[in-house]
C-alpha cells in the first residue's frame, strides 16, 4: 500500500534526497567508504559542508557579515544559546506556543525577559497582534511556526529591535529579509533533513557583546570561527540537508516553495471547512499555519475520532494524528509533501463523509 507521509518531524524527505544520501552510506562519491565511517576532516568532506553554506546563502539571500553554521543539540539547545550570546539588559518574547514558551523560559535564566504577548489563554491558536515591543531589549524572539497549535507568521514582522527567529518548520517555505534578524535557528528535520543536525544563521557583528563568558561549544564564535568543525558534526545529516539544498534550488526555490505551500494549504483547509464531519482550530485565516494543518471533528461527530484515525491509517495515511497535548488531527505539509499527498488525504476525508 502507499504511504502518505504527513509526519511532523522527522517528516517527508523528497526522494531524490534518500536515494542519494542511502547511496552515499554505501560509498562516498566511489571512495570505497561509508559516509557513515569517514573522518569530517576528509578532503572530500569539507565541499559538502561548503556547498551546503553556499546554497543556503543563494536560495534564502543571506547578505554578507552572516555566518551559516551547521551544529547538534536541536532547537532546545538554541534556546539556551540565543541569550547565553545575546541576551545583555533584556529581551523579548512572542509567546505563541510550547516551543516559544520553553525559549523563553531558558531566556530567563540569564536575564530580564519580557512576554510582549501570548495566545494561551485559548490554547494558541491564533498570533497575538497590537502589543509593544520594548525598545530597550537586547533582542526580539518569535516563534514563526506553530507546530502543535498550528499557527504562522506568514511575514517578517517589523521590529524595533533586532530579532531572532526558531524557524525549525518553515524555513525555506517562503522568502525571509534575513538582514531583519540576527539570528535564525531550527532543527532541520521538518524541512531540511534528517534528524541529527541544527542550522544557525547568526550576524557575526552581533556576537561578544555580552559581558558574561561563554562556555567554548555554547559560544557562536567558537562555531563562527572553526567552520562547523570545532567538534565533529553531524556528517550524514548535513550531506542529507546538502542534497536537500540541491533539491530545492532545481525545484524553483523558495518562491515556488511558497506558491505549493499555498495551494496544499488552500485545498486541505477548504475540505476541513466543507466537510460536514471536521472543523479547523485555527478560526483566523490569516493565521493559519500552511506546514501544520490542524483541525478536528465538529462537536457532534466527536465520538467518530478514533474511528476516522484508523479509517485514514488503513488508507496509508501516516503521522494525521494531532499531537497528545491537542488532540484531533494535524497534517504536516512540508516542502516535500506533494499536492497529490494531499489530494489523498482530501479524498479519504471525503470518503468517510459519505459513510457518515
Amino acid at each position: 500500500m502507499k504511504k502518505y507521509n504527513f509526519n511532523a518531524g522527522p517528516s517527508k524527505l523528497p526522494s531524490d534526497v534518500m536515494k542519494a544520501v542511502s547511496a552515499a552510506c554505501i560509498d562516498f562519491e566511489n571512495s570505497g567508504l561509508s559516509l557513515m565511517e569517514m573522518s569530517h576532516r576528509a578532503k572530500n568532506f569539507q565541499p559538502v559542508v561548503d556547498e551546503a553554506v553556499s546554497l543556503f546563502r543563494e536560495l534564502l539571500s543571506i547578505p554578507d557579515g552572516y555566518s551559516v553554521l551547521f551544529l547538534g543539540g536541536g532547537a532546545s539547545l538554541e534556546f539556551c544559546m540565543v541569550p547565553y550570546n545575546f541576551l545583555e539588559r533584556k529581551a523579548a518574547y512572542l509567546n505563541t506556543g510550547v516551543w516559544a514558551k520553553k525559549a523563553m523560559a531558558e531566556a530567563k535564566l540569564f536575564g530580564e525577559t519580557v512576554e510582549v504577548a501570548s495566545s494561551a489563554d485559548t490554547t494558541y491558536n491564533y498570533i497575538p497582534r497590537g502589543y509593544t515591543i520594548p525598545t530597550d531589549a537586547d533582542y526580539f524572539h518569535v516563534t514563526t511556526n506553530n507546530t502543535i497549535y498550528g499557527t504562522e507568521l506568514h511575514r517578517d514582522l517589523d521590529s524595533p529591535v533586532p530579532m531572532v527567529a526558531d524557524m525549525s518548520s518553515d524555513i525555506f517555505s517562503r522568502p525571509i529579509d534575513v538582514s531583519k534578524y540576527i539570528c535564525i535557528y531550527g532543527g532541520a528535520q521538518k524541512n531540511l533533513a534528517m534528524a541529527g543536525v541544527t542550522f544557525v544563521i547568526v550576524k557575526n557583528d552581533a556576537l561578544g557583546r555580552v559581558t558574561r563568558p561563554i562556555p567554548t561549544m555554547l559560544d557562536y564564535r567558537t562555531h563562527v570561527k572553526g567552520g562547523s568543525m570545532f567538534n565533529t558534526p553531524p556528517t550524514v545529516p548535513i550531506y542529507c540537508a546538502l542534497q536537500t539544498l540541491r533539491w530545492l534550488k532545481r525545484e524553483g526555490g523558495v518562491m515556488e516553495m511558497q506558491r505549493r505551500a499555498e495551494e496544499k494549504a488552500k485545498l486541505l483547509y477548504g475540505e476541513i471547512e466543507r466537510n460536514k464531519l471536521f472543523r479547523p482550530t485555527v478560526t483566523n485565516p490569516d493565521d493559519r499555519s500552511y506546514m501544520n494543518i490542524c483541525f478536528v471533528m465538529n462537536d457532534e461527530y466527536k465520538e467518530l475520532e478514533a474511528d476516522f484515525l484508523s479509517f485514514a491509517t488503513e488508507r496509508g495515511m501516516v503521522g494525521v494524528k494531532g499531537h497528545r497535548s491537542v488532540g484531533g488531527f494535524r497534517a504536516s505539509c512540508y516542502n516535500a509533501v506533494t499536492i497529490d499527498d494531499v489530494k489523498a488525504l482530501v479524498a479519504c476525508m471525503q470518503e468517510y463523509e459519505r459513510q457518515h
